[in-house]
């Protein structure tokens, strides 16, 4: 495998953020580039209602998982993840 140099790395901050709202539609999210493909992301949603911090996470992962899959994926971490209920 051969380490790639990301030199004009995008913003998938809106495209992040679109994906999580298709599954969690009433949720709050903030979704922040911290490096290139390295983004912070936070939800608040009433669906993560007595589910396990572990579960809550899936949901947000799975969301997002077209952008995390793949030899060429645009997003190479999730550098923080908070997920919270209102």
């Amino acid at each position: 495998m051969s380490l790639k140099i990301v030199s004009n790395a995008v913003d998938l901050s809106a495209p992040l953020r679109a994906a999580i709202a298709a599954v969690l539609p009433d949720a709050e999210i903030a979704v922040r580039l911290t490096s290139p493909g390295h983004y912070e992301i936070e939800v608040c949603a009433e669906a993560f209602r007595g589910k396990s911090l572990v579960q809550q996470q899936q949901m947000v992962y799975g969301s997002i998982l077209s952008f995390m899959s793949g030899d060429d994926a645009p997003v190479h971490a999730i550098d923080r993840m908070q997920t919270r209920t209102p």
